[in-house]
């Protein structure tokens, strides 16, 4: 299409739509939030009222059913309608941004992949922590080879939650897509495959320490990817001591760093891009890079969320590739499902 406005149609209002999507949509110089699609009064009410002139809908099916003046579909809604809803809005020829996972399984992501090639539309995913600031800090580190040869790296998200959260994430039919590995796992995934590339190996322990809930909560990766350097990644709510967020060992030097990316903190509370001091880090927070004692404060770059949909706009608007690519989005499904395999049989397994 042209260059011009893109009109977004969002799906799900909940915490994914209201504090991650909605904001940085409204945000991005380019894009314009012009509906949003929930059952929920409350949250209707919270959508017209943070974005005045948004239309409310109460089913999907309204945003491609009549010609509603929609280019693109987010897809903030439980994981088991992703790809239904992707379909659709494919069908209906509208761009599409699936929140991850953007599948339960591989198959179903390839179908998915494939509708979007053949009607050449954009097909993306939604993988912010890509531009987490302590990550874009690791990229930046390793692209002057800092830390020398890599020869571990290790990526934690632990929270400490005694009583697990009641809803669609804690069950176990294959369909919910629920879980940490689903959940946590696509960040922690989709990070160790932009450092280090295609994983050969993979092993993982999926615990479930919750005796009321049928999905791993406490689970740990190893992978070992094709260039050398193995990723251990860890994710769970009952850690009642996080360790270090990230923790790179390399032959020259490590780098380690704890707490988690300010941006969405600012979001819960209502900050937004462009706002005075938005994804900057306090400098008690920085991580430490070295040998032994010899370690010093490395600044955190500033996180920016809101460039993965300045990324959109500009593959909509003019042709530029998708911030995520689906092939890439589809190499974190094919982990995942080795993952599981390896948990089941007790073994390392190729993806």
């Amino acid at each position: 299409m042209p260059a011009g406005e893109v009109r977004v149609g969002l799906i799900g209002f909940g915490l994914a739509g209201a504090v991650f999507h909605a904001p940085l949509i409204a945000a991005t110089p380019g894009l314009r939030l012009a509906a949003v699609v929930t059952s929920n009064p409350e949250r209707s009410q919270q959508a017209r009222q943070s974005y005045p002139g948004v239309r409310i809908y109460e089913t999907p099916e309204r945003l491609w059913e009549r010609p509603v003046g929609i280019d693109l579909v987010v897809v903030a809604s439980p994981n088991r309608t992703h790809v239904p809803l992707a379909l659709a809005a494919l069908g209906a020829g509208l761009h599409v941004v699936l929140d991850k996972p953007f599948a339960p399984t591989a198959l179903e992501g390839r179908r998915v992949i494939d509708e979007a090639a053949r009607r050449g539309l954009l097909l993306t995913v939604f993988q912010n922590r890509r531009w987490d600031g302590d990550f874009l800090t690791l990229r930046r580190l390793l692209g002057r080879r800092g830390l020398g040869r890599v020869l571990r790296f290790e990526s934690r998200f632990e929270r400490w939650r005694p009583q697990p959260k009641p809803g669609w994430r804690q069950s176990g039919a294959p369909g919910e897509a629920g879980g940490l590995l689903f959940d946590l796992g696509s960040h922690l995934i989709d990070q160790a495959l932009v450092l280090f590339g295609p994983v050969s190996r993979v092993y993982a322990e999926l615990d479930r320490p919750y005796p009321c809930v049928e999905v791993d909560n406490d689970t740990f990766l190893a992978l070992t990817h094709a260039g050398g350097v193995r990723s251990h990644l860890w994710m769970s709510t009952a850690a009642a001591q996080a360790g270090p967020r990230f923790r790179v060992l390399g032959a020259a030097a490590a780098y380690s760093k704890y707490g988690l990316d300010v941006q969405e903190e600012a979001l819960r509370e209502g900050a937004r891009p462009g706002s005075r001091g938005w994804g900057e880090e306090p400098e008690e927070r920085w991580g430490l890079l070295g040998a032994g004692d010899d370690l010093r404060r490395l600044r955190t770059e500033p996180g920016c969320y809101e460039c993965f949909y300045e990324g959109v706009r500009a593959a909509v608007s003019e042709g530029a590739p998708p911030p995520v690519l689906p092939a890439e989005a589809l190499a974190v499904l094919e982990v995942i499902e080795a993952a599981r395999r390896s948990d089941a049989e007790g073994r390392a397994v190729a993806p």
